[in-house]
């Protein structure tokens, strides 16, 4: 039976081939226009129409069923770029294939890449766009580039995906996407890294290869492998007059939905099958330090105790705390705890106890200053400590959990929520309100005498701090409603990371887009701080480093508007893209990072560690070069944002070993990083992995054995490169994540290395069997503490430093039984 079904999928797809090929109606010099009777073109049976359809202030390109009002659209071409105005032009030409020309200006707009050989084009009757060309071979199709929907004969092939939308009418990029991953895995995440305990849904068809989602025309969902044979049934067969119709969607609310309808109910889609049963289910749908919970069946975000809204008007971007604190609130006896029950948060946590009570658990964290969260599970007698922000809650999920939150001393009880509280005596609070009442009176008088006085005063302090800023930087000056008008509100998020969040938005009267990113948490006694590091980061100028344009400081509100790059992080490309680099694309990549990071070492007019060199912070501009982003600005940051340690700077993976040993953190804690991060851009894989034989779990340490073995080329098996270079580029790389700061070359001699001039000796083992927090067992066996500096980093390291010498503060010879003489003979000085 299996056989005889393969045999009709076969014989399917090679009929649909032809019938597509026949179907040749759109010819080369055909053109649309949003406005008039020609906006769109339609299937021959009139179901689909592909074309101009408004959306926004503007029109979209994009496909949609053409018989259903309100319109469904099930395809969008250029989804996350800004609406075309009335006075475009859609052409398909032979020089560009299919273009979007604005009437005025003459600007043109590629709206499908790599389609300059197409002669014609059909929209055809199954909802797929295709263009052909001389020989009537199709050479793009939107079924291989879906969006957000998936439709009868379309396939999701291994490592594609369904992206969200903002909501029903905004078709930009959401929050949430559904992967077909290569282990056969169907899995939703939040949109961003792919984090295992980020997956909210899945469904397994583990150990088959090259599997597809499929979804016939029946509305049955099935998992098909490589060699046609259905291995997995996510729904029945729908049973729908013949007429009908079905549609797979991935909303906006995070959940996978079979929509099925009826020939005689054209206005309503009727939900057939979902992933979910509970809206709160998908992650990320409240923001952090936020949690979702049910009103009856829609999902509804609440704070935590002591947070606040950042947006009241826009609830799912997450809470903050409504009070700030002093080194003073510091202490044990000014903390009250918060006792949560039934909640389940991402438990990112930096201590557990076992075998612990419920009572204990909340002293732990009450006499840690460091605690801002614990979660106990009794059942377990498991207490686990956290920090903010708390990621992914939900409420009704927790079970027999419990959070604790620490809050200062004092504050009111709220419903639902048991709070430790003090006693108040009634003297005092009678005595308060006496004292209240007279400092008022004499406020008051004193306010008549003074008031002009310091309203003049205000004014001019006021003005000179500004004049004094804007002389200060001397780039463009914008007020947060101007920035609030270019993103639309704040409404095209594109990115989150640890030093806040990133919208898309157009200035120069729209004709430019440009990133602004949202600064959070920006460090106390702002103003000056703000005011040096933008004096610092605005007077980078660099080819490879993401150009800031201007900033925003008003009131509170900290920002800052760069470049846009619209060709995303070069993690994209190196792990969740089908469009791998080649060989020499790597290296001429690795090279724009190495000059990168060298200006900003030694070329800059103040020195500046990065201190989070990792993929994700390397952004790629239409020209494929490689660029720096988010230099200089961890100093802004509040220690409690960091994610890892105290006192760590950067993501775990890519931290130097020195974070770990407490001592002077040098530029070569950059240097660490790159070497770790140029081995993922050799072998296009993350420096950890679990899914591969455990010697090939730890990159760094894989990569050592390899060039021990003489087995460099086992590191790129799909590539054909030039052995020499590929030797050269492990040499660097191992050199560059030595354990000891001093044996690390500086970035002009691996620039130099990389580029071939100097001669690269052997590099001994820079790593060991991993140990605790990603540093390896043997890096943890350091000098006793007598032996070590005196001094001690503070939790926010320094940034910008002083000097231009690059001599590390500290030196305990070169690890792993190479001598601080033997590097220096080889080398010379590094530093």
């Amino acid at each position: 039976m299996a056989v005889v079904f393969s045999l009709f999928v076969l014989s399917s797809l090679i009929f649909s081939t032809e019938a597509q090929t026949r179907v040749s109606n759109i010819s080369l010099g055909s053109s649309l226009s949003p406005t008039g009777n020609n906006s769109h073109w339609l299937s021959e049976s009139g179901q689909f129409a592909f074309g101009f359809s408004p959306y926004g202030n503007g029109f979209s390109v994009g496909i949609w069923l053409e018989n259903i009002r309100p319109r469904t659209v099930v395809w969008t071409a250029n989804r996350d770029e800004p609406p075309f105005s009335s006075d475009v032009t859609l052409l398909l030409n032979a020089e560009r294939g299919l273009v979007v020309q604005e009437n005025q200006g003459g600007r043109v707009i590629s709206i499908i890449a790599n389609a300059s050989f197409a002669s014609s084009a059909s929209m055809l009757d199954t909802g797929n766009f295709v263009l052909y060309d001389s020989s009537s071979e199709i050479i793009w199709q939107s079924f291989d580039s879906p969006t957000d929907t998936l439709l009868p004969s379309q396939r999701l092939s291994s490592r594609q995906r369904l992206v969200s939308g903002v909501s029903e009418t905004n078709h930009t990029s959401g929050k949430f996407q559904i992967i077909m991953q290569r282990d056969g895995n169907l899995v939703q995440y939040p949109v961003g890294p792919r984090e295992p305990d980020a997956a909210y849904w899945n469904i397994t068809a583990a150990g088959e290869k090259n599997v597809t989602l499929n979804l016939d025309l029946n509305g049955r969902l099935y998992l098909l492998n490589d060699t046609g044979f259905v291995v997995k049934n996510i729904t029945e067969r729908v049973s729908v007059s013949r007429d009908g119709f079905h549609r797979a969607t991935i909303d906006a609310d995070g959940i996978f939905r079979l929509y099925s309808l009826h020939s005689n109910q054209s206005s309503n889609w009727s939900i057939q099958w979902s992933s979910s049963a509970n809206k709160c289910d998908p992650k990320g749908l409240c923001g952090v330090n936020s949690y979702c919970t049910l009103m009856d069946t829609d999902p509804v975000c609440k704070c935590l105790t002591g947070f606040d809204f950042i947006d009241s008007a826009r609830t799912n971007l997450g809470c903050r705390r409504n009070h700030t604190e002093d080194a003073s609130t510091r202490k044990e006896q000014n903390f009250d705890v918060v006792e949560l029950s039934s909640l389940s948060w991402e438990e990112d946590s930096y201590a557990t106890f076992d075998s612990i009570s419920k009572d204990d658990c909340r002293e732990e964290c009450r006499r840690d200053c460091n605690c801002e969260v614990a979660i106990y599970h009794s059942f377990r007698q498991v207490c686990k400590k956290l920090k903010l922000p708390l990621r992914y809650g939900r409420a009704g999920t927790g079970g027999r959990s419990t959070t604790f939150v620490k809050m200062p001393a004092g504050s009111r009880t709220i419903s639902g929520e048991k709070v430790e509280k003090r006693e108040l005596r009634m003297d005092i609070f009678i005595t308060g309100i006496a004292s209240l009442a007279i400092a008022f009176c004499v406020l008051a008088f004193s306010g008549v005498l003074i008031y002009r006085h310091r309203i003049r005063q205000y004014k001019r302090v006021m003005d000179q701090r500004d004049s004094k800023f804007v002389e200060d930087v001397t780039l463009k000056s914008f007020t947060y409603e101007e920035l609030k008008s270019a993103t639309n509100n704040f409404m095209d998020c594109i990115g989150k990371g640890g030093f806040g969040t990133v919208f898309r938005g157009v200035i120069s009267n729209g004709k430019r887009i440009v990133a602004i990113k949202r600064l959070e948490r920006v460090v106390a006694d702002g103003e000056r701080d703000f005011r040096n590091e933008m004096k610092a980061i605005g007077k980078t100028h660099h080819r490879n480093l993401v150009q800031l344009l201007g900033y925003c400081y008003d009131g509170t509100n900290r920002l800052l508007v760069y470049e846009y790059m619209k060709n995303g992080s070069l993690a994209d490309f190196l792990f969740r893209s089908d469009l791998k680099i080649n060989w020499d694309g790597r290296i001429a990549i690795t090279l724009n990072i190495a000059r990168g990071i060298f200006y900003l070492h030694e070329e800059c007019h103040v020195q500046i560690i990065h201190c989070d060199i990792k993929p994700e912070n390397i952004l790629m501009d239409d020209k494929g070069h490689a660029k720096i982003a988010d230099f200089g600005l961890a100093k802004l940051l509040m220690p409690n944002q960091s994610k890892t340690f105290t006192g760590i700077r950067g993501t775990r993976g890519y931290v130097a070993p020195e974070w770990h040993w407490n001592m002077p953190v040098t530029v070569k804690a950059d240097v660490y990083s790159f070497g770790v991060m140029l081995f993922e851009i050799i072998c296009c894989r993350r420096n950890m992995e679990v899914n591969v034989p455990d010697n090939e779990q730890v990159l760094v340490n894989w990569a050592y054995d390899c060039f021990k073995a003489n087995e460099v080329q086992r590191l790129v098996p799909e590539d054909e490169v030039d052995r020499k270079k590929l030797e050269r580029m492990v040499k660097v790389g191992l050199w560059c994540t030595q354990d000891e700061p001093s044996s690390r070359p500086t970035m002009k001699k691996v620039i130099l290395m990389l580029e071939g001039t100097p001669q690269i000796p052997k590099p001994p083992n820079p790593a060991t069997p991993t140990g605790v927090g990603g540093v390896s067992g043997d890096r943890m066996k350091r000098p006793p503490l007598a032996e070590r500096p005196t001094h001690r980093p503070s939790s926010v390291m320094p940034l910008f430093v002083a000097n231009h010498s690059n001599k590390p503060i500290d030196d305990f010879g070169v690890s792993h039984g190479v001598s601080r003489f033997s590097a220096t003979k080889w080398w010379g000085k590094w530093s």
